[in-house]
């Protein structure tokens, strides 16, 4: 089975269970590591890693990826979230007809998350996927009131 088709069968298995974990993740601060993979360019032009440290609550897994930001995915956001134990699941959901798709799963642990966007650009054969992993490093800092 192709890895794109193991990620829909599992987007499906997990959409139907009905469990939701509770609090995924704890507001912390992370070190924060994004790795691009674009596996259909030239070797040196196949990936990019960036790192950063912030605080992340638990609310933004949907929002995590920068890639969601880039003008090629415009109109597309991750939707329809299911969780289930330590794991997070959302479909990338495009409007425009432009048939882009995609999905981005997080394992969320005590000790680090890590997720991974999956993305076909519609009307091209080109894939591409960004990998998240954030470890925390401490709590966040208060904000003055």
């Amino acid at each position: 089975m192709s890895p794109q088709k193991a990620g829909w069968v599992l987007l499906l298995a997990l959409l139907g269970s009905q469990g939701r974990a509770s609090q995924v993740m704890p507001p912390r601060l992370y070190e924060i590591t994004t790795e691009t993979g674009m596996p259909h360019l030239e070797e040196n032009l196949r990936y990019t890693t960036t790192h950063e440290r912030r605080c992340v609550l638990n609310q933004e897994l949907a929002t995590a990826f920068p890639i969601l930001s880039h003008p090629a995915l415009r109109g597309c956001r991750l939707d329809g979230e299911s969780r289930h134990d330590d794991t997070v699941l959302y479909a990338l959901a495009c409007r425009g007809g432009h048939g882009t798709t995609g999905n981005a799963l997080w394992r969320v642990n005590d000790h680090q998350i890590r997720g991974t966007l999956n993305v076909k650009l519609g009307g091209k054969n080109m894939t591409f996927y960004q990998r998240v992993t954030a470890r925390p490093v401490g709590g966040c800092p208060s904000r003055p009131d």
